[in-house]
């Protein structure tokens, strides 16, 4: 079956960026969401166990049959296109070094040498402590510096090490932070533990001169249900995400269709309630271009054609890119490439 998923028309209206909201309009928001001012324990846990239960069955069964969807021709080689324009370059690992880190980089800046028309990943996603290198080697690029914070990926510290690692990374020069939920907090219904955190890391991504936007970080594989899912999106776009994300990367499964459809449904909703629009990012797993456009057909149809953008979606990946590339040069000669005809990351 041939998908629906067009190019959006130009001036496609977006809800107002939740990153333009005072702290004040935040939970002045969430307030009128939950009904209560004083967004209480009690608050928080009536509205979110009273959010609609997710129906496993059908929400599988949805997401495999947008993954039936494709495109071709024109269409195909837009999504290919929008897809490297939303990639979030990543490397997280323990090795890496400030060469690894410029490498990264002088792939996002030129994806695919000679080609001027190829677009560039959105971000370049890092270890704190290489924001520095990395905001150097991005120079005057436009692409965006995110960094991992409070004490990826199992957010296990105290709140003082969570906000000063979130505080290093904004003054290196972070335009973004992909923080992590403290899951045993929410697993164990502390929804305002959860809230309280994010809101603080919230207000230390405004501390800078030009907030960097904050992402959240669910890690939907340890989360359990897609009720949880739901529940800990809402919470988290509550307490002000500009985007909310499926995973570290480090933790299996990391992002599905089916999680990434729940998602989907709740920034729809949450900017029914408030009008404000939240991005989501799925990330790890995704490896192949067919696999990306399955969830840019989600996207289009869960959401809708206004988080056909990438400041409000994207894809955590690292192996991503390379694959697009060459389906990309595959449309463009007729020829599949190989490889060998992409640099390795």
């Amino acid at each position: 079956m041939t998908s629906t998923v067009t190019t959006p028309p130009s001036g496609s209206v977006h809800g107002p960026h939740p990153a333009d909201r005072t702290g004040d309009q935040v939970a002045a928001d969430a307030a009128a969401v939950i009904g209560t001012a004083d967004l209480s324990e009690a608050g928080l846990r009536r509205f979110l166990q009273g959010l609609p239960g997710v129906d496993r069955v059908g929400a599988d069964g949805r997401a495999a049959q947008l993954g039936t969807r494709s495109i071709k021709t024109s269409a195909k080689a837009w999504a290919l296109d929008l897809t490297i324009s939303m990639i979030d370059l990543t490397t997280l690992e323990g090795a890496d070094t400030d060469g690894k880190v410029r490498s990264l980089v002088a792939k996002a800046r030129t994806p695919e040498p000679g080609d001027a028309t190829c677009p560039r990943p959105a971000a370049v996603c890092v270890y704190g402590d290489m924001v520095t290198v990395a905001r150097e080697a991005v120079g005057t690029s436009g692409i965006h510096v995110a960094a991992v914070a409070t004490a990826f990926p199992s957010g296990r510290a105290g709140r003082d090490v969570r906000l000063a690692d979130t505080r290093d990374a904004v003054a290196a020069g972070a335009d973004e932070i992909d923080m992590v939920i403290d899951r045993g907090a929410f697993l164990s219904g502390r929804y305002r533990k959860v809230y309280d955190d994010i809101v603080a890391v919230r207000e230390v991504c405004h501390e800078a001169e030009r907030p960097a936007h904050l992402k959240v970080i669910l890690e939907t594989g340890e989360l359990a249900t897609y009720d949880n899912v739901r529940r800990a999106s809402w919470l988290a776009m509550l307490a002000g995400a500009d985007f909310i994300k499926t995973s570290t990367g480090k933790v299996s499964p990391a992002a599905t269709l089916p999680v990434t459809v729940v998602m989907l449904e709740a920034v729809r909703d949450f900017l029914a309630t408030t009008g404000v629009q939240v991005g989501v990012k799925p990330a790890g797993g995704i490896r192949t271009a067919k696999d990306a456009i399955k969830y840019l057909v989600a996207v289009n149809e869960v959401a809708g054609e206004a988080w056909l953008d990438p400041d409000y979606f994207r894809f955590g990946a690292s192996s991503l890119l390379n694959d697009v590339l060459l389906q990309r040069q595959k449309l463009a000669t007729g020829a599949y490439s190989g490889p060998d005809y992409v640099t390795i990351d």
